[in-house]
């Protein structure tokens, strides 16, 4: 057999169709079938289109008005809110952290553990 050589497989009318079923109920991703069964993703978009199930394609439909684009500006300005506070509280807790080593050391404790339990700081 040489490289370029190519196998042909022809699939009967009605597995073509389980295929598609199978598709519809969402169980299975388009690629999982296709690993599944041994068919090339380009087949079964050709099943699609030959059987007329555009419902089946991978098409977004982006539907926006102006009170979802507004909505989602604010999400993104909530975002960006939270991540500034929690980048805040990561720093808070660094420098919380540091302190607690310095005074540690300069207190004689063996470790920040030590000074935490002495002076009752939950960690």
């Amino acid at each position: 057999m040489y490289k370029n050589d190519k196998v042909i497989r022809r699939y009967s009318e009605p597995f073509k169709l389980k295929i598609l079923a199978e598709l519809t109920t969402g169980k299975h991703t388009k690629s999982e079938l296709c690993k599944l069964y041994s068919i090339a993703p380009t087949t079964v978009n050709e099943w699609i289109k030959k059987y007329n199930r555009k419902d089946l394609m991978n098409t977004r439909v982006k539907v926006e008005t102006k009170d979802e684009i507004s909505r989602i500006k604010g999400l993104q300005k909530k975002i960006e809110q939270l991540k500034k506070l929690l980048i805040k509280k990561d720093l808070d807790a660094m420098v919380l952290d540091s302190y607690l080593e310095v005074a540690a050391e300069d207190l004689g404790y063996n470790s920040v553990a030590d000074l935490k339990k002495k002076l009752s700081i939950k960690p």
